[in-house]
Formats: C-alpha cells, structure tokens, sequence
C-alpha cells in the first residue's frame, strides 16, 4: 500500500518538482549554448566559403566540368585585379597626399602658436 503511493508520487511529481526540472533543464540548456559560442568572422567566413563552393559547382556544371570552371574562376580574378589595381593605386595616392597637407597645416598651425 505504501509502495504503491510512493510510485504514484514518483510518477506525477508536484508542482515545485517540476518547476525544479524545469530550471535545471533551462540551466542546462543554457550552458550547453554558452559552451558553444559561435565567432560572427567565422560565421561570415564560412558562408563565404560556401558560397564560392556552389558558385564553383554550378561553374563546373555548366561548362561540363571542374578545370574549364576552373579557368573560368581565374580569369575572371584576372579581369578583376586587373581593373581594380589602378584604382586602389590612385586611391592610396590620394590618401598619402591628404596626409601630406594635414600634416602641414598641423606644422603651420603649430608654427604661428609658438612665434
């Protein structure tokens, strides 16, 4: 008789019995998160690699196969270093002179403050 309560009180627990498994079960939940933290770069970086993966693969799908996809990929690299490196030159040109007058001005600024 007794043992047979016991297991219906083991069976239905009360309501702070659950609310106890719940917190541990939330708690738990928790650290496992915390354990597994996801870096937002590395995150970033691999949806990156994912996307050249398919880019690749449906370059290799439509040309009949990986090596013309291949050489498709690298041209056009080419084609855009090509295009980009002038630009980048003359934009760090321009940032070198804007550093040149600034300092300049800091020089004359400084100059006229002490005669």
């Amino acid at each position: 008789m007794v043992a047979s309560r016991l297991e219906r009180d083991l069976d239905h627990p009360d309501d702070a019995a659950r609310a106890d498994l719940r917190e541990a079960y939330d708690r738990g939940r928790q650290d496992e998160r915390a354990s597994r933290k996801r870096h937002p770069l590395g995150m970033t970086l691999t949806f990156i690699a994912a996307l050249v993966g398919v880019v690749v693969l449906a370059l290799a799908a439509v040309n009949g196969s990986f090596s013309r996809a291949g050489g498709v990929v690298d041209q056009n690299l080419n084609t855009a270093v090509t295009t980009a490196e002038p630009q980048v030159r003359d934009a760090a040109a321009q940032a070198g002179q804007s550093l040149r007058d600034a300092g300049q001005s800091v020089r004359q600024k400084a100059a006229e403050s002490a005669g």
